[in-house]
């Protein structure tokens, strides 16, 4: 990755690029720059990871949403189900991609790539942020994917620039929230095949005890206060509010800030614990 030669503890503060020989908040912005452009490049050099994992969320939306079209529970009155399931399809696929983001934390502790890059000057919080932005852009490539083709279905969904905007900037505070999980989650677990457990068994009840596939108001009692503390939910609701004109209760900057606080927490417990995961 650029970002590993980007420095090391023996070079001169002469030799360093300018910005990671600044103060703190210029080499942290530094940092994560370089480290989203390390994980742009593996990107553009894949565009097949794109493609697949734009498969699954269209598959929940055209099959499943198409089964449940009619039933009265789920429409809210004339609202077409798969307009309603798609903000919950979009959370859940860029989830999807976010949760499994830490293999890669693993991949790179298995190759000594991640004791290289702990060896830079680069800030701790600068690694976990540039990653977490490299699962950002795949999440909003995916998430542009998803609206061309909700549009070329011309599934009813409100087409505002506030909205669309609103509606991704939502996406990546989420994306990286969960990527910052998985990086948490990564530094404590060693062996790939246990994490790929954990993660399914993380997401999984993340999912479905949210507001993604159906309306709180249908959930028993009990299920209703999980998904109540639920940020998945939260981002789920704001991604509706904004997208298709109905959610919560419409207060959005309230999802915002729930969603913006889960993200500051795991990023302080993901830049704390990263080192651990070279041991």
């Amino acid at each position: 990755m650029s970002a590993h030669g980007a420095a090391s503890p023996g070079v001169s503060a002469e030799l360093r690029p300018p910005a990671l020989a600044g103060g703190a908040p210029s080499r942290m912005a530094a940092g994560t720059i370089a480290m989203a452009q390390a994980e742009l490049r593996k990107l553009r050099h894949d565009h097949l990871d794109v493609f697949t994992r734009s498969v699954q969320p269209l598959l929940w939306l055209f099959i499943f949403g198409t089964a449940l079209r009619h039933n009265s529970a789920l429409t809210l009155g004339r609202l077409d189900y798969r307009a309603y399931l798609a903000p919950g399809v979009m959370a859940q696929a860029a989830m999807f991609i976010a949760i499994f983001f830490g293999l890669a934390v693993i991949w790179e502790r298995d190759v000594g790539q991640l004791q290289r890059l702990l060896a830079t000057p680069l800030p701790r919080s600068a690694i976990v942020l540039g990653k977490a932005a490299g699962a950002c852009v795949r999440a909003l490539v995916q998430a542009w994917l998803l609206l061309a083709v909700l549009a070329v279905a011309g599934i009813a969904v409100r087409w505002t620039v506030t909205g669309v905007i609103g509606t991704l900037a939502l996406l990546m505070l989420g994306t990286g929230a969960f990527a910052c999980m998985s990086m948490l989650l990564a530094a404590a677990v060693k062996e790939r095949e246990r994490f790929m457990g954990i993660g399914q068994l993380v997401m999984m009840p993340l999912f479905f005890a949210s507001s993604a596939l159906y309306p709180l108001k249908v959930m028993p009692g009990w299920l209703h206060v999980v998904a109540r503390v639920n940020p998945l939910t939260y981002e789920v609701q704001g991604l509706r509010q904004m997208l298709v004109g109905v959610g919560g209760a419409g207060e959005v900057w309230l999802d915002f800030l729930v969603v913006s606080g889960f993200f500051a927490l795991m990023l302080v417990a993901a830049t704390r614990a990263y080192p651990k995961a070279i041991l």
